[in-house]
């Protein structure tokens, strides 16, 4: 039979390994709920490029600065194919047209913020920003009776200052992840193909007022119903989520 004997240094040794391994653990296991804590907030404000409801579809979002010519047959199409779209006007827009506004409210779409001048809002200081959309929000709430809640940006422009101003307005800060580039007004052809290239779900698709769009429209949106693609407001493609802190 083997006798061991335990030292008082042993046990010293010992009893200081223990906790080096809790202090490992514990420490650990701070790390990953402080960067849970931090993957959540930037998640929360962060540009949005497409929906996540995991199903097959697609938000149709429409940038109105100018065009309001084209807007009557889009509404058209639009009816015709069962899609509803999104809307993002500036408030300066909204001023000029109120009639035209409401008739695309009625017609069930939604209508978002799309600031109240089509400026370089990378180049404004928060409080222009804010001033910005406040004031497109209140022009638009009075047309609609509906306030604003989502914030597309001109031309697209996104730096972190100003997702963070958007974004601390308690806006989504909504992108794109599919681009008609039809501002350039290419063939209705080359719109649809674009479209239908890069589709999946959950897609945000980005057009404009244009003739070749109004053009495109009626094939591009009977492709994407034989896609088997529903068109949905961009409140419909956005689940708001609960995350665990």
């Amino acid at each position: 039979m083997k006798v061991y004997i335990i030292t008082r240094r042993f046990l010293m040794v010992m009893g200081f390994g223990i906790l080096l391994c809790c202090g490992i653990v514990y420490f650990g296991q701070s790390m990953i709920a402080t960067e849970e804590v931090i993957i959540a907030s930037d998640v929360s404000g962060s540009p949005i490029y497409q929906g996540n409801t995991g199903e097959k579809a697609v938000s149709i979002t429409v940038n109105v600065d100018w065009g309001e010519e084209f807007i009557p047959a889009m509404l058209e199409a639009f009816k015709k194919n069962d899609a509803e779209v999104t809307f993002f006007v500036t408030g300066k827009w909204a001023e000029k047209n109120q009639e035209l506004l409401k008739r695309m409210k009625d017609a069930g779409h939604s209508i978002q913020n799309h600031g109240y001048k089509h400026l370089h809002f990378n180049q404004l200081g928060a409080d222009e920003v804010g001033q910005q959309i406040k004031m497109a929000d209140e022009i638009i709430k009075e047309a609609t009776g509906e306030k604003t809640s989502y914030f597309a940006s001109p031309y697209g422009e996104h730096n972190d200052n100003l997702v963070k101003t958007v974004t601390g307005m308690e806006y989504r800060f909504i992108m794109w992840s599919v681009d008609t580039i039809d501002w350039q007004r290419p063939s209705p052809e080359v719109i649809v193909d674009r479209v239908m290239k890069r589709v999946h779900n959950d897609a945000i698709i980005l057009m404009h007022p244009t003739d070749p769009t109004v053009k495109a429209l009626p094939e591009l949106l009977k492709q994407l119903k034989a896609e088997n693609y529903q068109m949905v407001s961009i409140e419909k493609i956005i689940m708001e989520k609960t995350e665990n802190k």
